[in-house]
């Protein structure tokens, strides 16, 4: 299952992940921000259980922004996993 997150308070713009039916993450794509970055941190979570990440990375702060990138992540991925049901 395919879910679009437009990211808030970040460089990125949007988050794109697909999730398979038993919450392990099929892929994950990030649009803006540091791209190398965001490349290594998408090319980790494939496999790995969407709420695994989400407790790894939520409230995960860039500088002095209230949120990150990988924040923002977490929530495409809360998203998704509401959709998914």
């Amino acid at each position: 299952m395919a879910y679009i997150y437009k990211n808030k308070g970040t460089c990125s713009v949007q988050t794109e992940v697909e999730l398979n039916p038993d919450h392990t993450i099929k892929s994950v794509k990030v649009l803006g921000g540091c791209d190398g970055n965001l490349k290594g941190i998408a090319s980790l979570l494939p496999g790995m259980r969407a709420e695994d990440a989400i407790a790894r990375m939520e409230g995960l702060r860039c500088g002095r922004k209230p949120t990150s990138c990988p924040d923002q992540i977490s929530q495409a991925l809360k998203g998704a996993l509401a959709e998914l049901g």
